[in-house]
């Protein structure tokens, strides 16, 4: 999921504007225990949820912050939406997905990951850097930027993250490329702004009007970022020093929670043997889940 902005040729720039693939997307009573990072507090405006699974229970945390993924997690928990689904993506040191309801009772082999509920959820980045991509934080899952330019995330689908731990030089190097990120998001909305006139100047063969263009855009999403660059926090640091996570999803999907009880059972699952697409040999059931407390 790592961007590079290109803006040294025109045929960057009109590519970008006439291109239109599609990206992928991120029940026994046994004790559990704990995440590998310090448990948080639960506030007034937090929501609690059980996850039994067929290979134990996990207990999240929903950000009071991201009420709309809260309030959407609690609706489906509650109703039953999730049960019997898998965790249909898992990627070792990297994260556990489910929630596509056409995994309930998939055969083996069938490709999963685009079941909805049959809408998605505008993104809450407000939260953001508070919450980010820890070891052990809850996220939706969404389509790519190129079908996908506003962020929304998935109505359904959730990813708990595994990740790894990065050492302060790699940390730095992360953030440079999250910058570059910016830039090509932010260059990526200026240039969709003058479609129409783009348009224009390629069909009339205009490529000092394109190249101007261009200069304009690049000095102006240059400027737009220096003046609110991407920068970790002393927060965001600790963390992937210590428990690890993925800082390059940080600012770009949502998260609404993290796991509270049962790291060591998302542990477990992200060490499922998986098939070419992902997808577990072995199912990973969703048996049930249960809203302990709703939130405010």
């Amino acid at each position: 999921m790592t961007h590079r902005i290109a803006l040294s040729t025109l045929t960057w720039l009109i590519s970008l504007l006439i291109a239109a693939t599609v990206a992928a997307q991120p029940q026994t009573n046994s004790t559990m225990t704990a995440n590998t990072a310090s448990t948080p507090a639960i506030g007034p405006n937090d929501a609690v949820v059980e996850i039994v699974t067929s290979e134990g229970p996990i207990r999240v945390m929903l950000y009071g912050d991201t009420p709309r993924h809260r309030d959407n997690f609690v609706k489906l928990a509650s109703e039953g939406y999730y049960d019997g689904t898998l965790f249909h993506r898992v990627i070792k040191d990297f994260m556990v997905q489910g929630g596509d309801p056409d995994s309930k009772g998939a055969p083996k082999g069938k490709m999963l990951g685009m079941g909805e509920p049959g809408y998605d959820i505008e993104a809450e980045f407000e939260a953001y850097p508070r919450r980010f991509h820890k070891k052990g934080a809850l996220a939706a899952a969404r389509q790519g930027d190129a079908v996908n330019p506003q962020k929304r995330s998935s109505g359904s689908q959730f990813y708990i993250v595994t990740g790894k731990t990065y050492n302060a030089s790699q940390l730095d190097q992360m953030e440079q490329r999250m910058r570059q990120a910016q830039l090509k998001s932010v260059f990526d909305s200026l240039a969709a702004q003058h479609r129409d006139s783009i348009m224009s100047m390629r069909r009339n063969h205009d490529r000092d009007g394109l190249q101007v263009l261009q200069d304009t855009l690049v000095a102006k999403a240059e400027a737009m970022v220096k003046e609110n660059p991407v920068k970790l926090t002393p927060e965001q640091r600790e963390a992937y020093t210590t428990v690890g996570g993925t800082p390059h999803l940080d600012g770009a999907y949502t998260v609404f929670g993290e796991v509270i009880d049962g790291m060591e059972v998302v542990d477990k699952i992200q060490q499922a043997a998986t098939d070419s697409h992902d997808r577990p040999l072995d199912d990973i059931v969703v048996e049930k889940m249960t809203v302990i407390n709703p939130g405010k």
